[in-house]
Order: C-alpha cells, then structure tokens, then sequence
C-alpha cells in the first residue's frame, strides 16, 4: 500500500472511531431501576415455604425466590424491631444509628438514609404500614404509616395531616395504600416504595378468612421444643420466651373467646390489642375459637400435653397471619406486571428479624441463636439477578442501603457500615466478601429477660459473650447446628 492509500485508510479508520464514540455517547443510559421493598415484622424464614420444612404454603412470596435469588444467610445486627428499622434505612449498627433498644428512642431522621438520599437523587419515594421508630418519617414524598406497634383490625394510620382510622384488615389496608399511591406518582420518575406489615407481629390477629386455617392439621412440636438448656449458661435458662410458659392465656393464646362473653366486655378486654372489632368480627373470633376452647378446657391437659396445645395454638395463629401477607405480595406483583412495571422494578422480601417458631421451646426474638438472628431475603431483578438462584454467603441487613443506593447510581456515604450486595446478586461476589457477622443485643431484663451479649459467627463457629453476666457461649455449627452443645 502507497503512502496516500495509508493516509485515507488512517482517515477513514479516525472517522469511523469518532462516529462510533458519538453513536455511544449518544445512546440514552439505561432507566434506573424502581424498588418495591416489602418487609413483614417478625416473618421467620422458617414460615415461608421456599426456604422449605414449614407447614405453610407461600406461593407468592415462593414465585418471588422462584423468578430472583433466596439468601440461606442473611442475618440481623440486632433482633429487634425498631434497631432492625434503623440499620436497615442508615447501613449502620445500632452504636451508630442512635436505636439499640425497643423501649423511647426516637430514630434522628436528620441522618443519612437511604429513601433520603434516593428521594435526592430524583426517586419519588413513599413509606407506608409499620414504621415503629417514634419520629416520623423524613426524606419520603409521601407517608402513612401505623402508630407504634399498630393494630390488625380497622387501624389508625397516621399522615402529616393527622391521625385516621381505616376499615378493615391491615395488610390489605397497607397494600391498598401503597398501589393508590402508585397510580398517582409521578411517572417521569423511578420510585421506591417501602411497604412494610404489621403481620406477623404477636398477639397474631389472623384475617376472617383465615380463622379456621390448619384447624384441620396437627403441627408437630420442633425438635428441640422440650431443650433442657443443660449445656448452655444461664441467659438461656433464665429468659421468659417460653411458650409453655410465657404466652398470656388470654390475648396470645385467645383462650377466652366465648359464646357467653358478651361483646361490650369483650371489646372493653381486649380494645387495645383487637384495634376495635366491630360486632362483626367480634361474631366471628367467638364462633371461631369457643368450639376449640371448649373441647381444650373438656380435655385438662397438663404437662407437655399442656405446652403441645398452647404451641399448636400460637403456631397456627402465626401461620393464619402470613397467609394474608402472601396474598397482598401476590396483589403487589400482579399490579407491577399489569402496569408493565415488572420489567424494571427491584423486588424486595424481607423480615426485621428471625423468630423462634418453638425452637428450644420458645417465641419472640432477641438471641444470637439462627432462628432470630437469621432472617428471610428474597430479592427478584428481572436481566440481573438469575431466576431460580440460591445464595449462601453471609449477608446482612445492614447492606441493604448501601445496595439499592448501589443500583440506582447513588454515591454510598462513607459512614455507612455494610457493603453493597450488587455483584453478589450478579452472580459475581468478590474475593475480599465478609467471612463474619457481628451481632450486639443491648436490652437486659424487661418482658423476656434476655441478658445484654455481643457476638461473631463465621462459616462454621458461633461466639457469644454475654458479658454482664461474664459468660461465654461457643458452637460449632457444622457439627452441632441447632446450637444444643455450648463447648
């Protein structure tokens, strides 16, 4: 080739590389992604059935792992309600983020988290259901959300505008909530919806629908339901999470509900906890449980035949309250599919915390044991996250803000103290991933009298200090995973 051909070639080839530069830059980037985060309170992995071994059916929230990724360890910094709350929306341990315990701190919303900063970046963003951290919501275009703890039936919810009470069942009220304010957003923008139940939350009130769900099943005590606690330290023999022993007749186990109970006492009883029944639903708990009370007090059961009823009782009505859950899940994805919303929207399922569903004999939460320091995560992302995937590395939930401010091309604050979990939904976790969580439980005495401890769990070894009471606990979870022999 002559002189002048390799100068038109060389022009032709800087040509051809400016208009492609161009081309590239001028394509429009990809849509950022929208989020649905749904959370329940107190959702044991143990009750969703794609976790496998419950004895109820969660075909929705199953369709979720089916179509996304199901995490085997995802793990809590602290079982607890509102501690959960506020390392999930900061991405920093409870030291940090102001919330160690459930009792009168009020969550600083001035801090960095992640609605705020999305809602910054241009997200519209809404919380609605249970929010549980006293101050109000901040950073979110649109609020409405249960005060305290809230109530199963016909609960007040409160907005900026004040206090309002609405008619019917709270996961369906919280899932209607969040679709009306999905049919009024502004559609030029993502969003991020956080919708977060109430369900399961004690004194497990279940919908109308789902009174007389399992009655006809017998649910049979975990293996470890009779634990002696006879290698353990004194934290475990000295809480008050037994079920056999801890559960109020009247509101946890419902033992009362009578046709001779008149229904002005009733409501007066139990106004607090049922929210204001209605003489409807009233009708309906009484024809429910009279027959079975009845035939419980007929019988007299003592002993652990005592314990296997009042756990088959919380067990079941635990289990009713998750139906209604899974339905409204499956109300929120057949909404994203109708919209056409599916396609581009991150799905999140998780719980605040594990829950003890009569492992080593106990309800509630608290201890560093798997069943409440684990907790369920599911999450779905059509084009990124493999349909059908199983993960096993440790995650927490601490890293959920700094993920989906990951995906949505937000700057991670520096003061945020988990890691986005973005290449491990792609399928791609880094050499350098965390080999150990650290948990820290700061409450003592109280309702359960679960003692003050700090602890580390790694593949295969769990360390817990309990150090008021100077008392260590060691397991070795591949030989020992139900956490019976402290060594």
């Amino acid at each position: 080739m002559n002189h002048t051909a390799l100068k038109i070639s060389a022009l032709i080839f800087l040509l051809m590389s400016i208009i492609s530069s161009c081309s590239e830059r001028q394509q429009p980037p990809a849509p950022r992604p929208n989020i649905v985060f749904i959370m329940s309170d107190d959702h044991g992995y143990q009750a969703i059935s794609a976790y496998g071994d419950s004895f109820n059916h969660t075909p929705n929230i199953d369709l979720l792992a089916k179509e996304g990724m199901l995490f085997n360890r995802a793990f809590v910094n602290n079982s607890l309600c509102a501690p959960s709350r506020a390392a999930i929306l900061t991405g920093k341990y409870s030291n940090m983020n102001g919330i160690k315990g459930n009792g009168n701190e009020v969550f600083d919303g001035s801090q960095e988290t992640f609605p705020k900063l999305l809602h910054q970046a241009g997200y519209q963003t809404a919380m609605i259901g249970k929010w549980h951290l006293v101050s109000n919501p901040i950073g979110f275009d649109f609020w409405n959300i249960l005060p305290g703890q809230g109530a199963y039936y016909n609960p007040d919810f409160i907005d900026s505008a004040g206090t309002k009470r609405a008619e019917g069942y709270v996961a369906d009220l919280t899932t209607d909530k969040a679709i009306d304010w999905l049919n009024g957003r502004d559609t030029s923008k993502p969003f991020c919806v956080l919708v977060w139940n109430k369900a399961p939350h004690r004194d497990w009130m279940p919908a109308l629908k789902y009174l007389h769900e399992f009655d006809s099943i017998n649910i049979p005590v975990p293996s470890t339901f009779f634990d002696d606690y006879s290698t353990r330290t004194r934290a475990a023999k000295e809480q008050k999470m037994q079920v056999a022993q801890w559960l109020a007749a009247n509101y946890d186990l419902k033992e009362n509900f009578t046709v001779s109970e008149p229904y002005q006492r009733l409501d007066e009883a139990w106004k607090n906890i049922f929210g204001g029944l209605i003489p409807g639903e009233q009708a309906a708990f009484v024809a429910a449980y009279t027959p079975k009370n009845e035939a419980f007090k007929k019988a007299g059961l003592q002993g652990k035949e005592l314990a296997i009823w009042k756990y088959e009782r919380y067990i079941k009505d635990y289990l009713r309250t998750i139906q209604s859950v899974d339905d409204n899940v499956g109300r929120l994805m057949d909404y994203l599919k109708e919209k056409g919303l599916d396609k581009n929207t991150i799905v999140v399922y998780t719980s605040d915390q594990g829950f003890y569903l009569g492992e080593h004999g106990w309800f509630d939460k608290r201890f560093m044991y798997e069943p409440s320091f684990r907790t369920s995560l599911i999450v779905k992302w059509p084009g990124v996250i493999k349909p059908g995937s199983v993960n096993n590395e440790m995650v927490m939930n601490l890293d959920l803000a700094e993920t989906l401010l990951d995906v949505a091309h937000v700057k991670i604050p520096g003061g945020m103290q988990g890691r986005s979990m973005l290449p491990v939904w792609e399928g791609k976790t880094p050499e350098d991933w965390r080999r150990y969580v650290y948990y820290h439980y700061y409450e003592s005495g109280g309702e359960h009298n679960v003692a003050k401890h700090i602890g580390v769990r790694s593949d295969r070894y769990k360390l817990i200090d309990y150090y008021e009471n100077k008392d260590w606990e060691l397991y070795d979870l591949q030989k020992d995973p139900m956490e019976l022999h402290n060594v």
